[in-house]
């Protein structure tokens, strides 16, 4: 079967951002919301740091359009996104899916993350759909000063609501990795989500003067005949589990790796 999301992929992480079935509501003003999904209760606080987490924000001063090109446009990102260390495509999958890096920094003594991810998309006539999870890619291993993070699915969803507005809804399962208790994982989540989103909303207010000076009419997420990333065979790639064992640094390492940075 190929890796590549399908429309039954699409359509569940439709189903689940706009669902409010399990969800608890723990974020709720000025326009935005987070939820965290209700944990099986057989998990108790002894199950795995993975959790899910969905955040809507109301847009009234910038199109839905706008605000999908900012999510695609990874020149813009460099000017907006403070968290970002290092971001960029490796390969193209097909007209509508890429394959790409991302390395973030961490509020110490938590180490810097980073992550590979398969990422596909999807534009009808009144949304806009953008998931990703991550992948193994045989020239991309994980590096031994950042912890590989998993996203067991990421995305967004966006509905316009008038020419100049839209419902934004981002929503995440991921598995951090490394030593994090689970309540730190959802603390960080709820405090930070509203935040990021916050951030997001800013850079789609500034896009469209950006994007003036900036190859205007470059956006290969849109006319795919632009793109000049290599193509990937997706049979290449395979899906990277959130159980998998791999780079998970003890507290004591973390403290180690900061104190070799501070140094």
């Amino acid at each position: 079967m190929s890796i590549l999301p399908d429309e039954t992929a699409f359509a569940d992480f439709r189903k689940q951002c706009l669902s409010t079935d399990n969800w608890s509501n723990k974020y709720d003003k000025y326009g935005m919301q987070v939820w965290v999904e209700n944990s099986p209760a057989n998990k108790g606080n002894n199950g795995p740091a993975v959790h899910k987490i969905k955040c809507q924000m109301t847009i009234d001063d910038v199109s839905a359009a706008s605000m999908y090109d900012v999510l695609h446009d990874g020149a813009y990102r460099k000017t907006w996104d403070p968290a970002m260390m290092e971001s960029y495509d490796i390969a193209r999958l097909s007209a509508n899916a890429d394959v790409g890096y991302y390395s973030w920094l961490c509020t110490k003594p938590i180490k810097n993350r980073d992550v590979v991810s398969l990422r596909s998309w999807q534009v009808t006539e009144d949304e806009y759909i953008i998931i990703n999870f991550s992948v193994k890619h045989p020239k991309y291993p994980p590096r031994s000063d950042l912890v590989r993070a998993i996203s067991i699915i990421t995305g967004y969803l966006i509905k316009p609501t008038g020419p100049n507005s839209c419902t934004f809804i981002y929503l995440s399962q991921a598995d951090p990795k490394g030593s994090l208790p689970k309540w730190v994982v959802k603390q960080a989540s709820q405090v930070f989500a509203p935040r990021v989103l916050k951030c997001v909303h800013k850079a789609g207010q500034n896009y469209a003067e950006w994007k003036r000076q900036n190859s205007p009419d470059q956006k290969p997420w849109l006319h795919p005949e632009q793109n000049t990333l290599p193509m990937m065979d997706p049979s290449d790639l395979s899906i990277q589990r959130a159980d998998s064992l791999e780079n998970v640094d003890e507290s004591s390492k973390v403290a180690t790796q900061d104190t070799e940075d501070s140094s």
